[in-house]
């Protein structure tokens, strides 16, 4: 047992290495499509996407901590994130805002399925705090799908 209190903490710091792995990418590929934005929903997504990769950047912190506190190492090469992560990378072209938005909601989706699959995995293991912080993250992506969605229609 560590010294906060938890056993068997291997699975769950590997779902936030995984989570931690789609972070950057997902960090990386908003940074793209805030450079390569065109058209006219230019204005208004540019500075979205600034927001949402702003967000990120601290969520990027967070788990990697998280995962120290739980007495494992955080993945720290863009080799081992692009090896894990579940979400792909884009191409640096021009693109346009509703297809940004397609594109960004469905990353989303993917986090939030991982985001549930990793709450349950803490909570089997009694580990709240993990649980917490990620019902946290998943009631942020969660919103923001729905404001993308409501975006689009």
């Amino acid at each position: 047992m560590s010294r906060i209190g938890l056993a068997n903490t291997e699975n769950v710091a590997k779902l936030l290495n995984g989570y931690l792995a789609n972070l950057h990418v997902l960090y990386t590929k908003l940074h793209n499509f805030h450079w390569n934005i065109e058209g006219k929903e230019f204005f208004t997504l540019h500075a979205k996407l600034e927001e949402l990769y702003d967000g990120v950047a601290s969520e990027i912190d967070e788990v990697a901590e998280r995962i120290l506190m739980l007495g494992h190492r955080p993945a720290a090469s863009m080799d081992d994130y692009l090896k894990a992560a579940t979400l792909k990378e884009v191409p640096s072209e021009g693109i346009d805002g509703k297809s940004v938005v397609i594109l960004v909601l469905a990353d989303y989706e993917v986090l939030i399925r991982e985001l549930r699959a990793a709450i349950k995995a803490a909570q089997d293991i009694e580990d709240e705090v993990s649980a917490d912080l990620l019902i946290g993250l998943l009631a942020k992506y969660e919103k923001n799908v729905w404001m993308l969605e409501a975006y689009l229609k």
